[in-house]
Protein backbone atom coordinates (compact mmCIF):
# COMPACT_ATOMS: atom_id res chain seq x y z
CA UNK A 1 0.00 0.00 0.00
CA UNK A 2 3.40 1.72 -0.36
CA UNK A 3 2.60 3.54 -3.65
CA UNK A 4 0.39 6.38 -4.60
CA UNK A 5 -1.94 4.54 -7.39
CA UNK A 6 -2.84 1.61 -4.90
CA UNK A 7 -3.69 4.39 -1.95
CA UNK A 8 -5.78 5.94 -4.81
CA UNK A 9 -7.20 2.61 -6.10
CA UNK A 10 -8.60 1.64 -2.67
CA UNK A 11 -10.03 5.59 -1.78
CA UNK A 12 -12.08 5.20 -5.04
CA UNK A 13 -13.18 1.47 -3.81
CA UNK A 14 -14.47 3.15 -0.91
CA UNK A 15 -16.00 6.07 -2.17
CA UNK A 16 -18.12 3.58 -4.37
CA UNK A 17 -19.18 1.45 -1.72
CA UNK A 18 -20.58 4.15 0.69
CA UNK A 19 -22.48 4.92 -2.51
CA UNK A 20 -23.38 1.79 -3.29
CA UNK A 21 -24.65 1.47 0.45
CA UNK A 22 -25.89 4.89 1.14
CA UNK A 23 -29.69 3.57 0.72
CA UNK A 24 -28.20 0.86 4.44
CA UNK A 25 -27.50 4.01 6.23
CA UNK A 26 -30.80 3.62 8.93
CA UNK A 27 -29.68 6.77 11.35
CA UNK A 28 -29.09 4.61 14.14
CA UNK A 29 -25.78 5.71 14.71
CA UNK A 30 -23.86 9.64 13.74
CA UNK A 31 -23.00 9.21 9.48
CA UNK A 32 -19.37 9.87 10.81
CA UNK A 33 -19.45 6.72 12.24
CA UNK A 34 -21.59 4.58 9.49
CA UNK A 35 -19.03 5.85 6.78
CA UNK A 36 -16.27 4.61 9.10
CA UNK A 37 -17.38 1.55 9.53
CA UNK A 38 -17.91 0.58 5.36
CA UNK A 39 -14.48 2.58 4.80
CA UNK A 40 -12.85 0.16 7.46
CA UNK A 41 -14.90 -2.80 6.04
CA UNK A 42 -14.16 -1.99 2.34
CA UNK A 43 -10.22 -1.63 3.27
CA UNK A 44 -10.14 -5.45 4.88
CA UNK A 45 -12.09 -6.88 1.49
CA UNK A 46 -9.28 -4.51 -0.41
CA UNK A 47 -6.72 -5.83 2.01
CA UNK A 48 -8.01 -9.68 1.66
CA UNK A 49 -8.47 -9.60 -2.34
CA UNK A 50 -4.55 -7.95 -2.36
CA UNK A 51 -2.94 -10.50 -0.54
CA UNK A 52 -4.06 -13.17 -2.94
CA UNK A 53 -2.52 -11.47 -5.79
CA UNK A 54 0.96 -12.81 -6.58
CA UNK A 55 3.24 -10.11 -5.78
CA UNK A 56 4.97 -8.05 -8.58
CA UNK A 57 9.20 -8.03 -8.73
CA UNK A 58 11.78 -7.41 -11.30
CA UNK A 59 14.40 -10.58 -11.76
CA UNK A 60 17.98 -9.71 -13.45
CA UNK A 61 19.42 -12.54 -15.70
CA UNK A 62 21.01 -14.63 -13.01
CA UNK A 63 17.57 -14.73 -11.03
CA UNK A 64 16.34 -16.72 -14.24
CA UNK A 65 18.76 -18.64 -14.85
CA UNK A 66 18.14 -19.74 -11.27
CA UNK A 67 14.53 -20.05 -11.28
CA UNK A 68 15.13 -22.04 -15.24
CA UNK A 69 17.21 -24.42 -13.08
CA UNK A 70 14.87 -24.68 -9.80
CA UNK A 71 11.97 -25.18 -11.86
CA UNK A 72 13.38 -28.44 -13.28
CA UNK A 73 14.29 -29.77 -9.83
CA UNK A 74 10.53 -29.25 -8.37
CA UNK A 75 9.16 -30.61 -10.93
CA UNK A 76 11.21 -33.65 -10.14
CA UNK A 77 10.22 -33.77 -6.68
CA UNK A 78 6.55 -33.34 -7.44
CA UNK A 79 6.85 -36.26 -9.55
CA UNK A 80 7.99 -38.44 -6.57
CA UNK A 81 5.77 -36.75 -4.36
CA UNK A 82 2.83 -37.51 -6.28
CA UNK A 83 3.97 -41.11 -7.25
CA UNK A 84 4.05 -41.96 -3.45
CA UNK A 85 0.81 -40.48 -2.80
CA UNK A 86 -1.03 -42.82 -5.45
CA UNK A 87 0.90 -45.66 -2.99
CA UNK A 88 -1.30 -44.43 -0.29
CA UNK A 89 -5.22 -45.48 1.10
CA UNK A 90 -7.87 -43.87 -0.16
CA UNK A 91 -8.26 -42.13 3.15
CA UNK A 92 -4.70 -41.18 3.18
CA UNK A 93 -4.85 -39.74 -0.02
CA UNK A 94 -7.69 -37.56 0.70
CA UNK A 95 -6.17 -36.39 4.02
CA UNK A 96 -3.13 -35.14 2.33
CA UNK A 97 -5.06 -33.30 -0.45
CA UNK A 98 -7.44 -31.80 1.86
CA UNK A 99 -3.96 -30.50 3.57
CA UNK A 100 -2.63 -29.22 0.20
CA UNK A 101 -5.85 -27.39 -0.77
CA UNK A 102 -5.55 -25.69 3.13
CA UNK A 103 -8.27 -27.12 4.77
CA UNK A 104 -7.86 -26.89 8.53
CA UNK A 105 -8.13 -30.17 10.75
CA UNK A 106 -11.48 -29.48 11.63
CA UNK A 107 -12.44 -29.21 8.24
CA UNK A 108 -10.82 -32.29 7.03
CA UNK A 109 -12.54 -34.11 9.90
CA UNK A 110 -16.06 -32.55 9.14
CA UNK A 111 -15.29 -33.56 5.23
CA UNK A 112 -14.51 -37.25 6.17
CA UNK A 113 -17.01 -37.79 9.21
CA UNK A 114 -13.99 -37.89 11.62
CA UNK A 115 -13.37 -36.06 14.77
CA UNK A 116 -11.03 -33.06 14.36
CA UNK A 117 -8.23 -34.91 16.29
CA UNK A 118 -8.71 -38.03 14.58
CA UNK A 119 -7.48 -36.18 11.37
CA UNK A 120 -4.92 -34.83 13.05
CA UNK A 121 -3.37 -38.22 13.91
CA UNK A 122 -4.23 -39.69 10.58
CA UNK A 123 -2.54 -36.53 8.41
CA UNK A 124 0.59 -37.14 10.83
CA UNK A 125 0.38 -40.96 9.76
CA UNK A 126 -0.14 -40.16 6.36
CA UNK A 127 2.63 -37.77 6.12
CA UNK A 128 5.30 -40.39 7.93
CA UNK A 129 4.06 -42.81 5.15
CA UNK A 130 4.64 -40.68 2.57
CA UNK A 131 8.12 -39.91 4.08
CA UNK A 132 9.13 -43.73 4.21
CA UNK A 133 7.35 -44.41 0.82
CA UNK A 134 9.54 -41.41 -0.83
CA UNK A 135 12.98 -42.33 0.95
CA UNK A 136 12.26 -46.36 -0.92
CA UNK A 137 12.05 -44.55 -4.15
CA UNK A 138 15.51 -43.33 -3.25
CA UNK A 139 14.52 -39.02 -3.31
CA UNK A 140 16.32 -38.82 0.00
CA UNK A 141 15.26 -35.80 2.18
Amino acid sequence: MDQPDDQEDLFQEIVLQLWKAYDSFKGESQFSTWMYRVAINTAIVYFKKEKKKPQQQSLNSDQIKDEEGNAQEREDQLKHFYRAVQQLDKIDKAIIFYQLEGYSHREIGVNLGISEVNARVKLNRAKEKLKQIIKKQGYGF
